[in-house]
């Protein structure tokens, strides 16, 4: 089992906007918003024959929820790229879908607000089950376009390797 080092020095949660997203090896340009990891364990009720009024319960099968990432829409193709191996419209006949290929594991890096890598999950055989290349456009309004992609996953787990970094103190002169 790891053992974990306590940072008695850290009182504050980490924040939510320092993080990055590393596929093939890479980290992907531009990830401005990710969806929250959850798993689910599905309860099974039954009941002993001998006890007509109490259900009993256990776990059941476990389901991992689809990750969604979001990043503003530039002229990198990772994205439509990844999306396109799962189906890639006038590809021709039997070139539609990448089945050697369209699964990938991801890492999705959480860093404190000095910039040092203090959490990491693995998610597993992902694969793209919607993309959206180009949002709503609207002549009136002021934003930036962003195009997301959903990815199905078999499951994710904290990266145990990483452990927590030793924050940096700064003394006056």
């Amino acid at each position: 089992m790891a053992q974990f080092s306590v940072n008695t020095q850290r009182f504050d949660a980490y924040k939510n906007f320092k993080f990055r997203v590393k596929w093939d090896g890479r980290y992907v340009a531009g990830v401005s918003k990710v969806s929250a990891l959850k798993r689910t364990t599905d309860v099974v009720e039954h009941r002993e024959g001998g006890d007509p009024s109490t259900s009993r319960k256990s776990p059941g099968r476990n389901k991992y929820e689809a990750v969604t990432l979001e990043r503003g829409v530039t002229h990198d193709k990772d994205f439509e790229q990844w999306a396109n191996k799962v189906w890639n419209f006038g590809a021709g006949l039997g070139a539609e879908v990448s089945l050697k290929d369209f699964r990938k594991d991801i890492i999705l890096e959480v860093y404190n607000e000095a910039g040092q890598l203090a959490l990491a999950y693995k998610i597993y055989r992902c694969w793209v089950s919607e993309f959206q290349a180009l949002p709503d456009l609207d002549a009136n309004a002021n934003a930036v376009a962003i195009q997301h992609i959903k990815l199905e996953n078999e499951g994710w787990e904290r990266d145990v390797a990483v452990s927590e970094p030793q924050e940096p103190s700064f003394t006056a002169p």
